[in-house]
């Protein structure tokens, strides 16, 4: 997969991130999803459940402010953060995932995050931590 390919279904995946939507054509009939969380692993067969993953994980829209995205040979791998209000309360996650594609579409996504940080905890890590990059 080139660097141009890659960052096309990227930028199709962060939309979905962002809006809960499903751009035409992102995922197979037949995506399969590996979710790792803090201390579990979900998983999802289809396209109709691993959509339903995402919406019952997070059912609110946010935004997606940083994300990276490398090709490999058989899709790419993505970098990425995620903010969005939970009941008027900041929240927070780091995430990767590596996509493996079909045409042009996703079939399969191994997906590792860092959990969801709540504002309380994005002020400890910001008291006790200071990053040299964003």
């Amino acid at each position: 997969m080139n660097a141009d390919q890659a960052n096309g279904l990227a930028l199709k995946f962060v939309h979905f991130l962002e809006t809960g939507n499903v751009p035409e054509g992102l995922f197979t009939d037949d995506v399969f999803c590996d979710f790792t969380l803090p201390l579990w692993r979900l998983q999802a067969q289809n396209l109709e459940e691993t959509v339903a993953l995402r919406r019952q994980g997070h059912p609110l829209t946010g935004k997606v402010p940083r994300w990276r995205c490398d090709p490999t040979t058989t899709g790419f791998v993505i970098e990425f953060e995620e903010t969005w209000l939970d009941n008027g309360k900041n929240m927070y996650s780091r995430e990767m995932a590596r996509m493996d594609v079909r045409g042009d579409s996703i079939a399969a996504l191994s997906v590792y995050c860092t959990g969801d940080w709540d504002a309380e905890r994005i002020a400890e890590h910001s008291k006790a931590v200071t990053l040299p990059r964003p």
